[in-house]
């Protein structure tokens, strides 16, 4: 039986005008943006809309992606679109969460509002760094990584893909490492800490004090954790696997392959950009998948992914 999964993107697909398309059209997006202006009191339309700085600035980077991929999602529920499982990478965990029904949309946007200040605060700017290494394998990078101290996996995003993190100079000490050992390249990330490390994991403590404050819910459809790359139906789970989710490496490959596994031949990616549909090509190039960045892109989607 054919199974369809939503899938959300995580920071640095962000953009300026994210969603003011959805906002214009659609009664349900208007009032995503205008909720969550209410819970962070802060204007979330021009904070997506508009060019600024703030954009930019994980600590409200993470609440204008997850207001703008909820405002997308439930604009396409109202289309009628309907996901049987769900999965965000890192950040897009919370507004998959949401869609299976586990939070409500206001305590996801409250929540990475929280964390996007608990993970800017953690370690001193300048300290940490991220980068993406393409052309080895997971293998080859765990094995450079396993000689060095202060430099981690980060993401396992698609093979050929990975990212680390880690201290400024032990980031870049294994990335000359990786070159030497045959990677193609290895690119800096614009990101202003060493995220998914061991150094957020006071950061993911201090988190765990806003997440009790959440109303959990019933799930009413799985979705794939970050953390271990298996599917939750389970509502108590979720807040210990969001708490380590901050300082473990996200595994969006083994997620999707576990997705694929399980039936899912149909993906929708909701939020800015195509990432997403970038990975899951590498991944499996068998699988349909569509992005649901704009509302032209909504419209045409409901024809059917390519």
């Amino acid at each position: 039986m054919s199974k369809t999964a939503f899938l959300f993107p995580g920071q640095g697909v962000q953009k300026a005008g994210m969603g003011k398309d959805f906002y214009e059209h659609s009664a349900v997006a208007r009032e995503i943006f205008d909720m969550a202006s209410e819970v962070l009191q802060m204007d979330m339309k021009k904070l997506c809309f508009t060019e600024n700085e703030k954009l930019n600035q994980t600590e409200y980077t993470q609440a204008a992606l997850v207001t703008t991929c909820l405002a997308m999602a439930r604009s396409a529920e109202a289309k009628g679109m309907k996901a049987d499982v769900t999965a965000g990478l890192s950040l897009g965990e919370y507004c998959a969460i949401a869609i299976s029904g586990g939070m409500y949309d206001r305590e996801a946007v409250y929540a990475v509002r929280k964390r996007g200040i608990l993970m800017e605060q953690a370690v001193p700017g300048g300290e940490g760094a991220m980068a993406a290494v393409l052309g080895l394998s997971a293998d080859q990078v765990e094995h450079v990584l396993n000689e060095r101290e202060d430099v981690f996996v980060a993401n396992y995003n698609c093979p050929g893909q990975i990212v680390i993190t880690g201290k400024k100079d032990a980031v870049l000490q294994a990335g000359e490492a990786l070159i030497s050992h045959g990677a193609k390249r290895v690119l800096p990330l614009k990101v202003s800490g060493p995220f998914h490390s061991p150094f957020l994991r006071e950061a993911g403590n201090r988190l765990e004090e806003t997440l009790r404050e959440i109303s959990w819910k019933e799930l009413r459809i799985p979705y794939i954790t970050n953390v271990t790359a298996a599917p939750v139906l389970e509502t108590e789970k979720i807040q210990e696997l969001l708490v380590r989710q901050v300082a473990s490496p996200v595994r969006w490959q083994q997620s999707m392959e576990r997705m694929i596994a399980e039936g899912v031949d149909t993906f929708i990616e909701i939020g800015p950009g195509n990432t997403l549909r970038g990975f899951l090509k590498k991944i499996d190039r068998n699988v349909k998948v569509c992005s649901v960045n704009t509302w032209e892109a909504l419209e045409k989607s409901l024809e059917g992914p390519a």
